[in-house]
């Protein structure tokens, strides 16, 4: 594992941290500050903060920064962190093949070099912060999509921050089956997990709801390993070109820097196919031609979780267990970015949008 310092404020403890981790999130040759900058397109934020507020360790799930959805919307938040709560920050990489072990040990050594709080980015976060909130009750965690994996009541300084995505992923399944000329639309998942599987549920309840007529083609690219669902544009490429064939001209991705392939396929496939983003407006970030094909991104604001979360910190109120967000708090939602979703379907998904929030629709959360 590798942690990234960015602080010059805090110099000798990332020296610290850097002397006792090795290996990167592709090959475990190690990299440098430079290339995770380039992947991130800029300067880290990390590397000119020198407030005196948070102290915040945000430790990245695999494909880290420059994914383009989940690990960088957690950037984002971190950026605001630094630039409305003049907080310090440092990021730690995941490596390929890590179990809880290795992760608890980069939790362990963000606490070591003082960081307090300390962000998990990604469910596979819940087991480690578990052990290591316990070792050092008086620093606080959070986990982005994290669960309480044991039966005990969570410790009262963890807090799990989760999304109602199913509520934002039936909102681009209306959409989708709205916008799609063909009937047939697609979903990629890149784990086949309870949490991807949320996605998928809403998605297809969006379909269904929407035009009960549309055929939904459906793909997990992994059923147990995370770098083959997340971190594999290569998959994403060949699930998408499988479901363009059959039909499919809406493709739906909930697979990180996966997506980035599904992206690819949609473009080389011409005029009248659509992919849908998801975690972050995926259109802000995408080539100029991958920009003509995205539709819309699921909103999950991971941003707007990290830097409430440390906001709350810094008052002296860190939330403790679940804390989530839904279509009614705006931590969940579909981007309009590119206009490439009519007038017409827009005014529908604003009629979804408040059936759900009323209670009117219910949006399942298992497919």
């Amino acid at each position: 594992m590798r942690l990234t310092a960015r602080s010059a404020a805090v110099v000798s403890a990332a020296a610290l941290i850097l002397a006792g981790c090795a290996g990167s999130s592709d090959d475990d040759t190690g990299g440098s500050d430079e290339e995770t900058d380039s992947a991130n397109g800029s300067e880290s934020i990390c590397e000119s903060a020198d407030g005196d507020g948070p102290q915040i360790g945000l430790a990245y799930d695999v494909g880290g920064v420059g994914d383009q959805s989940f690990n960088d919307s957690a950037y984002a938040g971190l950026e605001m962190a630094v630039e409305e709560l003049d907080a310090t920050c440092i990021e730690a990489e995941a490596g390929s093949g890590e179990d809880d072990n290795i992760r608890a040990n980069r939790l362990r050594e963000l606490v070591d070099a003082g960081y307090n709080p300390i962000i998990g980015v990604g469910f596979v976060y819940s087991e480690a912060v578990d052990v290591v909130a316990k070792e050092v009750p008086d620093v606080d965690f959070a986990v982005v999509d994290g669960f309480n994996p044991t039966e005990d009541p969570a410790p009262e300084n963890v807090a799990y921050l989760s999304f109602a995505a199913n509520e934002g992923s039936f909102l681009v399944g209306a959409a989708a089956a709205l916008t799609s000329e063909t009937g047939t639309v697609g979903f990629v998942g890149g784990l086949n997990s309870p949490l991807i599987q949320a996605f998928e549920a809403g998605f297809n309840a969006g379909v269904e709801t929407a035009d009960d007529s549309v055929t939904i083609e459906s793909q997990y690219l992994s059923q147990d390993n995370p770098e083959e669902g997340f971190e594999n544009p290569a998959g994403g490429t060949t699930a998408a070109d499988g479901m363009l064939d059959a039909g499919a001209d809406v493709i739906y991705h909930v697979a990180g820097k996966s997506g980035i392939g599904v992206f690819e396929a949609v473009a080389a496939a011409g005029e009248g196919q659509w992919a849908i983003g998801v975690d972050s407006d995926q259109y802000l970030t995408a080539s100029p031609d991958q920009q003509e094909i995205i539709l819309t991104s699921m909103l999950k604001r991971i941003d707007t979780g990290v830097f409430e979360y440390v906001s709350a910190f810094a008052e002296g109120d860190a939330p403790n267990d679940y804390v989530t967000y839904d279509l009614a708090s705006d931590g969940v939602g579909y981007a309009t970015s590119g206009d490439h979703l009519s007038e017409d379907v827009v005014a529908e998904l604003e009629g979804y949008k408040e059936q759900i929030v009323a209670g009117d629709i219910e949006v399942p959360s298992a497919p």
